[in-house]
C-alpha cells in the first residue's frame, strides 16, 4: 500500500491516495501484457462457465463463518437482500474476467473496499473470498476446455488479475480506514481544544499529580494566572501560599495521601501582590492494590465568599447602630468564659448589665436621631473605661452589658469598673448647644457566686439593675432576699395571695414631728405582714409581689381602712394627728378610688384633712392632666395630697405650682447624705424653698441623728421623719410612746 503526501486546499495537513498513481504501479508490478490479456479474452466466455453457482455457493460458503453471517444478518436487517449482493458479485466476477486494468476499474475496487471498511467486513474475510475465486478459477483453466499450451500461461495470468483486485480493494479499505482515523483525531484535538479552553475560562484551578513518581500528570492553564506550577510540587502554588498556612495545606496533603478525600482553605499571595483565600480540593486515586498512586485537585478562589461570610458574621454579631457587639456574640462571649472559669476554679466571671436613665424622656422630646446619636456617643465613652479583654454589647434600646472574664478578685474588680462607668456620665452629653445629662443603674453578677450559666447570671443581673435604679445607688450586687423570682419569693407570693384572707397584714405607725414646737403632726401607716412562719416581713419583701400579682388595690383599700380606724381611734383617745397612706400607681388609677374614700371617710366621721395620701411624682407626671384632675377630686374630699420621694422623679415646676399638694416629702437619699454630699445639700436646700414659695410644707425622710436634725432646722423644714425621732411601731406601743413624751415627745427622743 503506497502512502502519498499532499497539499490541498483543506484546512491542516492530510493524507489523501492516488489512485491512479496506485494503479499504474499494481500493472507494473504483476507485469501484466497486451498478449496476456488477449489471451483472456479468447478464453473469457469459457472462464465464465458456472460463474452465477460460484457466486450463490460463495454466499451459501459465507454464511458458514459466524463472524461474516452477523455481517450479513445486519445488512438484512437494515433492508439489504442476499440475492442483490449475489448479483453485484456476479457482476463483479465478470468485470475481472474483462481484463480491464484501467483507472475506472481501480476506482471501483477502491470504493468497494471502503464500502467493506464502513460495513466492518474485516480484510482476511477478503483474502478468503479471492482465495475461493482463484480455486474456482483454476479448476475452470484445468478443464479440456483450455489447450494445454495456454493452461499455464492463462492460470498465470488470472492469479495476477485476482491480485490486482485484492490489492487495489485492500489499498481503498485502508484508505477509507486511515480517513476515518484522521478524522477521529481531528476530533479528538477539536475536543482537547474545546476542553483546554472550557478549562482556562473556568475559575477553578483544576491539576493531576503522579505520586509515586512526584511529577504533574496535568495542570489546568490557569494555574499560572496564580503562581508558578513548576515550583513546590507535588503541591502546586504551595511556594505562594502564605508562611501561616503551609502547615495546614501540608497536613492536608499528607491526609490525602493516606487516602483521604480533604478540603482546605488557605491564604495565596497573588503576582500582583495581593492575599487571596483559596479552597483547595485533594482527592487521592487508588490502584488495584489499593495504593494511593495519584492525587487529582480542585484549587478555587473562595475571597469573595469568605468575606461574605465574614461580612454576615459582622451582621450576625454586632449591633448596627454603636458597632459594639450584640446580644448573640455577647452570650457567646460569656459562654466561653463560663467554660474557662470551671477548668480554673480561681478565676471567676463578672457579669455586668447597664440601663440609661432618663433615656425614654430624650427620644420621646427630641426624637429618634437624636437618641441614636447619644447612645453612639455613650458607646464610644464606655469603650474608654474597659479592657481590651472585656467584652462591652448593646443588648436593645438603651441597655448594655459588660463581661470581664478570668477575674481573681471579682467585688473589687466589679465596682473598679463600675465607678468608672458610672464615671463616663459624669460629663454632659450634647446635642446641638444644649447639653444633656445622663445617669445609668447598673446590675452586677458573679460567676459561681449568683449562677452556674448565662441564663441565670443574665436574669440575677438584670434583678440588681431595677434595685440599683430603684434605689439610685448607681450599682448594686445581686442580692437573692430582693429578687421578686427566687423559689422562695414564689412560694411567698403564693402564700400573699391567702394573707388578706387570714387577717394576716398589720399596719405601724411612724410619726412625724414639727421642728418649730416639737409636737406629733401626724404619723405614716406602714404595712408589715405576719408571717404564721416567718414573722414580720418587711414591705420590701413584698410590695412588689403584690403589684405584679394585682392584688395591691385589695390590700391598700384593706391599709385604708385600718388606717382610718386606727385614727378615730387615736381621735377619740385625745391624740389628735392625721394619718398618711402610701399610694401606688395602680391604685391612683382607681376608677372609684374618690368614691371610696369618701364613704371610708363618712362611715368612721374622720374630719377633714386627717387623711393624707402620700403620692409618688412619677405616678401623676405620667398622665398629668389626669393626675391633676384626681388630685383635685381628693382635695375636695377632704383629703390632704403630698408628694413623696421628693426629689427622685422627673417633676416640672410648672405643673407642679398647678397641683393641690400641702406637703412636700424630701427622699430620704438625700437626707442621709446632705451632710457629707454638697450636691445633696443643694437639692435639699432648693426643695425647701420651692415648697415654701409654693405654698408647701416641707416633711424630710430618713433623720437618723442630731447633726441632720440641726441642719433641717438651720435650712427652715417644716417637719422631720425617721429613727431619730421614733421607728416605726404598731398602735399601741405608739399610743404609750405618746403618752411617755407627752406633745414634745420628739425633742426627749
Amino acid at each position: 500500500m503506497t502512502e502519498i503526501k499532499t497539499e490541498g486546499s483543506r484546512r491542516g495537513r492530510e493524507r489523501r491516495y492516488d489512485e491512479r498513481s496506485i494503479n499504474q504501479a499494481f500493472n507494473q508490478f504483476l507485469g501484466l501484457a497486451a498478449t496476456e490479456l488477449a489471451l483472456l479474452a479468447r478464453h473469457r466466455d469459457h472462464l465464465l462457465t458456472g460463474a452465477s453457482a460460484f457466486v450463490e455457493s460463495f454466499y451459501d460458503y459465507l454464511q458458514d463463518h459466524p463472524a461474516i453471517a452477523e455481517v450479513l444478518d445486519r445488512y438484512q436487517a437494515g433492508g439489504g437482500r442476499i440475492a442483490d449482493l449475489v448479483e453485484r458479485q456476479y457482476q463483479h466476477f465478470r468485470a475481472l474476467l474483462d481484463g480491464d486494468v484501467g483507472e475506472t476499474s481501480a476506482q471501483r475496487l477502491a470504493e468497494i473496499g471502503a464500502i467493506h471498511y464502513r460495513h466492518g467486513i474485516e480484510p482476511v474475510w477478503m483474502m478468503g473470498a479471492y482465495r475461493l475465486y482463484l480455486e474456482h478459477l483454476e479448476q475452470v483453466i484445468a478443464g479440456e476446455a483450455v489447450a494445454s499450451r495456454d493452461r499455464e500461461k492463462l492460470r498465470r495470468l488470472v492469479g495476477k488479475l485476482l491480485f490486482r483486485d485484492m490489492g487495489l480493494m485492500l489499498e481503498g479499505y485502508w484508505n477509507a480506514a486511515l480517513h476515518a482515523l484522521n478524522d477521529e483525531r481531528r476530533a479528538v484535538a477539536e475536543l482537547q481544544d474545546q476542553v483546554t479552553s472550557l478549562l482556562a475560562n473556568l475559575p477553578q484551578t483544576l491539576w493531576s499529580v503522579d505520586v509515586v513518581h512526584n511529577k504533574p500528570l496535568y495542570v489546568s492553564p490557569a494555574t499560572r494566572q496564580i503562581c508558578d506550577v513548576d515550583i513546590e510540587m507535588p503541591i502546586p502554588c504551595l511556594g505562594w501560599t502564605v508562611p501561616d498556612d503551609r502547615e495546614t495545606v501540608v497536613h492536608a496533603w499528607r491526609r490525602a495521601l493516606a487516602g483521604e478525600r480533604v478540603e482546605v482553605e488557605s491564604r495565596v499571595r497573588t503576582p500582583d501582590g495581593e492575599d487571596r483565600w483559596f479552597r483547595r480540593v485533594f482527592h487521592p486515586f487508588r490502584d488495584v492494590q489499593g495504593r494511593v498512586v495519584r492525587v487529582d485537585g480542585l484549587m478555587e478562589d473562595a475571597t469573595e465568599a469568605k468575606l461574605t461570610v465574614e461580612r454576615l458574621h459582622h451582621l450576625a454579631t454586632t449591633d448596627n447602630l454603636t458597632g459594639l457587639h450584640n446580644r448573640a456574640l455577647f452570650r457567646d462571649r460569656v459562654d466561653q468564659a463560663l467554660q474557662a472559669a470551671r477548668r480554673d476554679p480561681s478565676r471567676h466571671v463578672v457579669l455586668m448589665l447597664m440601663d440609661l436613665d432618663h433615656f425614654k424622656e430624650i427620644n420621646d422630646t427630641l426624637g429618634h436621631p437624636v437618641g441614636d446619636a447619644i447612645l453612639r456617643s455613650v458607646a464610644e465613652r464606655l469603650r474608654g473605661a474597659l479592657r481590651g479583654v472585656d467584652t462591652l454589647a448593646r443588648l436593645g434600646g438603651d441597655e448594655f452589658a459588660v463581661l470581664l472574664p478570668g477575674v481573681h478578685h471579682p467585688e473589687a474588680a466589679a465596682r473598679k469598673v463600675a465607678r468608672k462607668i458610672l464615671a463616663c456620665f459624669d460629663r454632659p452629653f450634647h446635642h446641638g448647644e444644649d447639653e444633656l445629662y445622663l445617669g445609668a443603674g447598673i446590675g452586677i453578677t458573679v460567676y459561681p457566686r449568683h449562677g452556674q450559666d448565662i441564663d441565670a447570671l443574665m436574669r440575677r443581673a438584670d434583678v440588681a439593675m431595677y434595685a440599683a435604679k430603684h434605689r439610685d445607688v448607681g450599682f448594686l450586687f445581686y442580692d437573692s432576699n430582693a429578687d421578686p423570682h427566687t423559689p422562695q419569693r414564689l412560694q411567698l407570693a403564693g402564700e400573699l395571695r391567702r394573707a388578706l384572707e387570714r387577717d394576716e397584714f398589720v399596719l405601724h405607725y411612724q410619726p412625724k414631728v414639727d421642728l418649730k414646737t416639737g409636737r406629733v403632726t401626724g404619723v405614716e401607716a406602714l404595712i408589715r405582714w405576719q408571717h404564721p412562719q416567718q414573722g414580720l416581713i418587711l414591705p420590701e419583701r413584698f410590695i412588689g409581689l403584690l403589684e405584679r400579682s394585682g392584688m395591691i388595690n385589695p390590700v391598700t383599700d384593706w391599709a385604708l381602712a385600718a388606717a382610718l380606724d386606727q385614727c378615730r381611734a387615736w381621735c377619740d383617745a385625745g391624740h389628735r394627728m392625721s394619718v398618711a397612706v402610701n399610694l401606688s400607681g395602680r391604685s391612683f388609677h382607681q376608677p372609684d378610688l374618690v368614691q371610696k374614700l369618701r364613704a371610708l371617710l363618712v362611715a368612721r366621721s374622720v374630719p377633714e384633712g386627717m387623711l393624707e395620701l402620700e403620692i409618688t411624682e412619677n405616678v401623676i407626671m405620667t398622665d398629668i392632666d389626669f393626675g391633676a384632675q384626681r388630685l383635685r377630686a381628693l382635695r375636695e374630699a377632704g383629703v390632704v395630697i403630698a408628694i413623696d420621694d421628693y426629689g427622685t422623679g422627673y417633676s416640672s415646676l410648672a405643673y407642679l405650682s398647678e397641683l393641690p399638694v400641702r406637703n412636700l416629702k424630701i427622699d430620704k437619699s438625700f437626707v442621709t447624705r446632705m451632710a457629707r454630699e454638697p450636691s445633696k445639700l443643694v437639692i435639699v436646700r432648693s426643695t425647701i424653698d420651692l415648697a415654701h414659695n409654693l405654698g408647701c410644707r416641707v416633711v424630710a425622710e430618713g433623720v437618723e441623728g442630731a447633726p441632720a436634725l440641726a441642719l433641717l432646722t438651720r435650712l427652715g423644714a417644716d417637719e422631720v421623719q425617721g429613727f431619730h425621732v421614733a421607728r416605726p411601731m404598731p398602735p399601741a406601743a405608739l399610743t404609750d410612746w405618746l403618752v411617755r413624751h407627752g406633745p414634745a415627745g420628739a425633742r426627749h427622743a
